[in-house]
């Protein structure tokens, strides 16, 4: 009588979105740990535990895999946000710390360091890569947008403001946490936690909101130094 030989089990195939999402986040610390000059498609493979040659399977050339990389980081980043307008949770009433703040001083910190990080990686590769700008310029528009939104539920009778207001208010105090993040991606941690942020981003609104000028304080071409030279003499 044959002796019964159980047949081998078949390998999962891995799910192609599910195999780029992994080699993506490979990727990015990768960028986080050794900058792009360390990013290759082999250095991919071994970081992400994978047989040489997938990276460059899933990704062709070496601008693919960036470019994969820049919308894996929007979508993360923007899923960030999103809980932030999801969360609702106006300063007027809550004594806590916003979630707006908590998410900026979490990206200081691991896990979410490394997406710092490798962010302001791919924006100098950016510089060069057209392609990869206007990937990062969208969600750029999309972080803004968002960002709007949680002001305008953050701050006492922000539904009540002028857009232009709204405006100014999203490009000066999201240049800031731009500027905060930076520092943080090069191990300076100027503001370490989500109240003292908080009280920041509090001030600034504060000076805009008492600005004469305000609603044309961040327009284009706005505010021509003269004119600001001959209202101060005037006044």
């Amino acid at each position: 009588m044959a002796q019964y030989t159980p047949a081998a089990p078949q390998r999962r195939k891995p799910n192609p979105a599910e195999r780029r999402r992994d080699l993506c986040d490979a990727a990015i610390q990768l960028l986080a740990d050794d900058g792009a000059k360390g990013l290759s498609h082999l250095k991919v493979d071994r970081r992400a535990g994978v047989p040489d040659g997938t990276t460059s399977f899933y990704f062709r050339t070496r601008s693919a895999l960036l470019r994969a990389v820049a919308e894996r980081l929007a979508e993360l980043d923007l899923a960030s946000l999103q809980s932030v307008v999801d969360s609702a949770d106006g300063r007027v009433d809550n004594p806590s710390p916003s979630r707006l703040s908590q998410v900026v001083i979490q990206a200081g910190s691991e896990p979410q360091f490394s997406r710092t990080k490798a962010r302001y990686e791919l924006t100098m590769q950016a510089t060069r890569d057209p392609a990869l700008a206007a990937i990062l310029q969208q969600a750029t528009d999309a972080f803004t947008k968002l960002h709007r939104e949680i002001l305008v539920q953050l701050m006492p009778h922000g539904a009540e403001l002028e857009s232009a207001v709204v405006e100014d208010l999203s490009n000066v105090t999201l240049t800031f946490i731009n500027g905060l993040l930076q520092r943080f991606a090069h191990g300076d941690r100027i503001i370490d936690s989500p109240e003292q942020l908080d009280g920041v981003l509090s001030a600034i609104a504060g000076g805009i909101l008492k600005s004469p000028a305000k609603g044309r304080l961040t327009q284009a071409g706005g505010l021509h130094p003269t004119r600001r030279r001959r209202t101060a003499v005037s006044g």
